[in-house]
């Protein structure tokens, strides 16, 4: 049976329906990410990447497409530029269809995330070899998954981790994802801004 959850229309209700949380930079760098709607009718799916090994910050981790704010560039100017540059998929602010909280990273960011659909652009996803090793296209079922939570001694936060294939995605992008299946698949209006990172990622 074809899962409609994450068609337009489905998505742009569930986010009009949520009060997405802004967060002041205060010494934080703004960034913005996609959380991209790829793939055809009754089986759409979100555009994950890995990065390569080879990048000097956070090699060879997993990621939405996005990235930091060029200067005099809108959260959402800039999540559309990172998609293209990124992914080689050019879309309007019509493809735009809301957003989600905000979330700070241990490293100095505060990242906005987009619900970007993508489904109807022209072409195929391509890579951008310097920034992208590994382009995922995650199913519905993929991301309705429980995520789990560990407690560190660093902090007395607890780390989120969405579990992924053969692996589990920390934060940012494992609470961003998280935050995208509660609120678009299922209408709660969960929030990610507590939930920590690892220790590896701190810096």
């Amino acid at each position: 049976m074809p899962d409609t959850r994450l068609e337009r229309d489905a998505i742009v209700a569930r986010l009009a329906a949520f009060d997405a949380r802004p967060l002041t930079t205060g010494g934080h760098r703004r960034a913005a990410v996609a959380l991209a709607v790829a793939g055809a009718p009754g089986a759409r799916e979100l555009v994950l990447t890995r990065r390569p090994t080879r990048m000097r910050a956070h090699p060879g981790q997993f990621a939405l497409p996005g990235g930091r704010l060029d200067d005099g560039e809108s959260a959402a100017e800039a999540v559309l530029r990172e998609l293209d540059e990124e992914v080689g998929i050019r879309v309007g602010p019509e493809c735009l269809l809301g957003r989600l909280d905000d979330y700070a990273t241990r490293s100095g960011y505060v990242i906005t995330p987009f619900v970007v659909w993508i489904a109807d652009a022209d072409g195929p996803l391509r890579p951008n070899p310097d920034e992208v090793e590994v382009i995922y296209r995650v199913s519905a079922a993929e991301i309705d998954v429980d995520a789990q939570f560990v407690a560190i001694p660093e902090s007395p936060r607890p780390v989120v981790q969405w579990p992924f294939r053969t692996t589990r995605i920390h934060a940012p992008t494992g609470a961003v994802v998280h935050q995208f299946r509660e609120v678009v698949l299922h209408g709660r209006a969960t929030r990610v801004a507590d939930f920590e990172q690892p220790v590896f990622a701190w810096r």
